[in-house]
């Protein structure tokens, strides 16, 4: 787990440095999504989630 906060400090360091803000919602989105399907697949809602995509 320190190593996943290890990487989200990184990833905003270099947003930062490199100011490249506009990454933020492109990732976090990216997660939602991901985690979504991850979360669902074992459930009834799976084949409407899946329907979307």
């Amino acid at each position: 787990m320190e190593a996943f906060f290890d990487l989200v400090k990184d990833i905003w360091d270099f947003m930062k440095v490199r100011k490249k803000y506009w990454l933020a919602p492109l990732i976090i989105t990216i997660v939602l999504m991901g985690s979504l399907i991850i979360f669902t697949q074992g459930s009834v809602i799976a084949p409407f989630i899946y329907s979307i995509f």
